[in-house]
């Protein structure tokens, strides 16, 4: 039987084209929202999960900080992916005919440059999928949406432009979740690891608790703060640091870390993507 991976978006999303060029033999299985692809998983209805935590122009998704240590699982790979933004058409539809492009957001800001330069009006669409989707049933040729290829093979559209994004190196990083961690693979590009944790309520304490990374050499690639349980006092800090924690100097850093947390949680130990360098 095929094993099956949960995504969040419609087929054709970004998060779509990361399952299957990251795990090509696995069935990408489309779901609603973040809560929902996650369930998917703790429910045993897929192995996996892939969930987008950052972009590179656009900074971390929303949402997934939060949902992600009360999901039940863990973090098991890292997967970082090329977005290229592409302009569909119905079939036979030459460039110059397009007036509009359909798409989310984001996607409609990343393509300021190529959409003046040809006089195509932008149209807030739900999202890049769900765009070309609609540009399909809608029938109008004046119409193109603003998506993956992948996008374009499964709602039959034609790719008018490739990668018109203005910035060359748009990328995602997704976090891809399981229900059993693995800490016994060991990568050839080394390790990650990324833990949520709240500091106690003394002076300097998060000066104090980072102070053990410093002092063993500990490169610490990532740290955000979130409020928890809508307090403004209570702030959660979320991290990445590279390395193993068997390794003696991270072992080190998260026992000075423990000592000024009041909680501290590892939400997953896994191999560094070779692209993250």
């Amino acid at each position: 039987m095929t094993k099956r991976i949960a995504f969040q978006g419609e087929p054709g999303a970004y998060s779509h084209q990361a399952c299957r060029d990251t795990y090509p033999d696995m069935t990408p299985m489309a779901c609603r929202t973040f809560e929902d692809a996650i369930e998917t998983v703790r429910a045993g209805e897929a192995e996996l999960a892939m969930l987008p935590v950052e972009n590179s122009t656009f900074g971390r998704v929303a949402d997934i900080h939060h949902l992600l240590p009360s999901s039940d699982l863990h973090i098991v790979a890292e997967a970082f992916v090329r977005v290229h933004i592409n302009l569909l058409a119905l079939p036979g539809v030459p460039l110059e005919q397009i007036e509009r492009a359909m798409s989310h957001t984001m996607l409609l800001g990343q393509c300021r440059e190529f959409l003046t330069r040809h006089g195509i009006h932008r149209v807030t669409g739900a999202d890049t999928a769900g765009s070309a989707r609609e540009v399909a049933q809608m029938g109008d040729p004046k119409l193109g949406a603003l998506a993956s290829e992948l996008a374009g093979e499964i709602y039959g559209l034609d790719v008018l432009a490739r990668h018109i994004e203005d910035e060359r190196n748009n990328t995602t990083r997704f976090l891809v979740m399981s229900r059993e961690p693995d800490r016994s693979r060991r990568g050839d590009e080394g390790m990650m690891t990324t833990f949520v944790f709240q500091v106690r309520n003394i002076p300097a304490a998060l000066y104090k608790a980072m102070g053990g990374f410093a002092t063993n050499g500990v490169n610490m690639t990532k740290l955000e703060s979130y409020m928890v349980g809508g307090s403004f006092t209570a702030t959660q800090f979320y991290a990445d640091i590279e390395g193993h924690p068997e390794d003696p100097p991270v072992k080190r850093a998260l026992d000075e870390l423990e000592y000024f947390t009041s909680k501290l949680e590892i939400l997953g130990v896994y191999p560094a993507d070779p692209r993250r360098h």
